[in-house]
């Protein structure tokens, strides 16, 4: 029996419970739409621009742990995806971008011309550096083993986006789909499921020694599913935890010994109790310099570190570790956990709470309140089980310093591209994921830059709150231009500006208020959360040259941050040997 192959990509889709997808409809994908169109099955939410789709999709894929489906047309349809596929390339997230193409009789292959059809793009090759797999499927009797592959790479060890390309006469063609070749009876297949050989014994070991560990949670906690896994052994030997950013939401603020984000913009009391271990146990992080601090030779000097990541590549790579295990980290959790441990933490985590006593995300060291950190505390306060969805800017940082997470709660970031305008179309497939409220939290930038997605929101009435922090200026590089460029706001300040984003917000029929005052947030919250409506909070900060603090300097080791603590109270705090200036 013959199927259009239009209609068999959507019912491969629905053969792996994915019955959302996101798109915008052009051309080259128009019969896909139609097959989606005839299908009860399925529901395409058609955003306003392609990169938003490929947000949102990206945004969906992070909550079901499925695929993330984007459909877009040939040329800049195509193109406009390549921001969100580098996002989930770099953050790892299993994504499926299918594009149109051409009809393949217009399709210039290695002909020395630049195009022949129209809007024709060789995206293929254009993605190929950030995507774990890419192909055209130019023949229709490689349709069956192409999808399937792509899927399965999709979510195979390290997890991540693809791309598949299908011209419009294939789309529109015909074939008896049980005949084609299938993907899992190649040999190809068979070399992809190799199995990795470990042993655990030598951690065994390194963690007895131990008399001040840490463990460090990265993103890929989360992205092995980890988190159950990975509180139950923490809770069992009571041991200190600190997280990257990409890590947040695998460990619960609630967790007793959770002391933090670490690095460039950690939490003081993390980065102290980090550089002061005796033993890290990596679980799912690259430890890039966003971590360690550039001066890699004073990054956490007396311990000895443990790296677990499903990516071999990823080990060692970035700065030297005492012990490499290529593994799923869930996998991992679960092979160390039925060891015998005999962990004695009791001084070292006295000591680290005297830290996490003494040092505050809210108050600084001069013992002035962080406004910016107190308001997304304040929202921290009234949330329960949302998924908060973070755009790149001060307000990031920010978020990952005072968010204080509960149990289930998810908090998404853009960690590796950085991409502003990454918040507000993810809500929408966070949304629609998991039929939840869901929370945004922007900047006056990056609100701006995907602001079109608003229409979806309303268009669909998502319980969507969106908390926008103006500053009104692009405070992060501003900051930058502060410490290292001579004060020259040039982009940031100078040739920069913020429309009335609540006036924006009210022309998209969707709910919108300023607050100018802080000191009402309280209030404020209480009637923001008190309904499921569509809103957005244009939140006026009251100091324009907002600052991230603390912040860690060019050069300093990861304990040493700015504002700087005095050298002798510093010292008075390390246990390992205090750097020399």
């Amino acid at each position: 029996m013959k199927t259009k192959i239009s209609d068999f990509v959507i019912e491969f889709l629905l053969d792996k419970q994915i019955n959302k997808v996101f798109g915008y409809i052009g051309g080259a994908v128009a019969h896909i739409y139609h097959s989606i169109a005839k299908n009860d099955n399925i529901e395409i939410i058609n955003c306003i621009h392609e990169q938003g789709a490929a947000f949102a999709a990206e945004g969906y894929s992070r909550i079901t742990g499925k695929s993330g489906v984007t459909f877009a047309t040939s040329g800049p349809g195509a193109t406009n995806l390549i921001t969100a596929i580098g996002s989930c390339y770099f953050d790892s997230v299993p994504t499926l971008f299918i594009t149109g193409q051409v009809n393949t009789y217009e399709y210039k292959y290695d002909k020395p011309v630049r195009q022949i059809g129209f809007q024709e793009t060789d995206i293929v090759s254009i993605v190929k550096p950030i995507v774990k797999y890419a192909v055209m499927i130019d023949k229709v009797e490689n349709i069956r083993y192409e999808l399937e592959k792509a899927y399965y790479i999709s979510q195979h060890g390290r997890k991540g986006p693809v791309l598949v390309d299908i011209p419009m006469d294939v789309q529109r063609s015909e074939a008896d789909i049980k005949s084609l070749k299938s993907f899992f009876d190649s040999e190809e297949y068979q070399q992809l499921n190799a199995q990795n050989e470990y042993s655990i014994d030598e951690v065994v070991s390194l963690l007895n020694a131990s008399k001040r560990p840490i463990v460090l949670v990265g993103g890929g906690v989360r992205i092995s599913d980890a988190q159950t896994e990975l509180l139950n052994f923490l809770q069992k030997y009571h041991l200190p935890v600190v997280y990257s950013l990409m890590g947040k939401d695998a460990i619960s603020e609630e967790y007793q010994y959770n002391m933090g984000l670490i690095g460039s913009y950690g939490n003081r009391y993390g980065n102290l109790a980090l550089a002061n271990s005796d033993l890290i146990l990596v679980l799912g992080s690259r430890l890039d310099t966003r971590q360690t601090g550039t001066n890699l030779e004073t990054f956490a000097r007396e311990a000895k570190i443990i790296q677990v990541d499903i990516d071999k590549n990823e080990l060692g790579s970035k700065i030297k570790v005492d012990l490499e295990i290529c593994l799923d980290v869930k996998e991992f959790i679960e092979k160390l956990d039925i060891q015998s441990l005999k962990i004695d933490t009791k001084e070292w985590r006295k000591h680290i709470n005297m830290y996490k006593n003494r040092f505050s995300s809210t108050v600084g060291i001069d013992n002035q309140e962080k406004i910016p950190n107190i308001v997304v505390s304040k929202i921290a306060h009234y949330l329960k089980d949302e998924i908060i969805c973070v755009d790149v800017g001060q307000h990031q940082m920010w978020t990952a310093q005072s968010l204080d997470t509960k149990e289930n709660q998810r908090v998404l970031f853009s960690g590796g591209m950085g991409a502003m305008g990454f918040a507000l179309p993810c809500s929408i497939g966070a949304c629609i994921a998991s039929n939840k409220r869901t929370i945004v939290i922007a900047g006056d930038g990056g609100i701006q830059m995907n602001i079109q997605e608003l229409e979806v929101i309303k268009r669909r009435n998502l319980p969507i709150k969106i908390f926008v922090l103006n500053n009104k200026n692009l405070g992060m590089v501003r900051q930058f231009q502060e410490l290292y460029f001579d004060k020259k706001y040039l982009g940031t300040i100078d040739d920069y500006s913020v429309p009335n984003l609540v006036n924006i917000a009210k022309a998209y029929e969707i709910d919108s208020r300023v607050i100018t005052d802080v000191g009402s947030l309280d209030v404020e919250l209480e009637n923001i959360f008190s309904t499921n409506r569509p809103e957005l909070i244009n939140i006026e900060l009251p100091v324009q040259m907002t600052t991230v603090e603390p912040k860690l300097i060019v050069n300093k080791p990861i304990e040493d941050m700015h504002p700087f603590l005095d050298k002798k109270d510093l010292h008075s705090l390390m246990i390992v040997k205090p750097m020399e200036e």
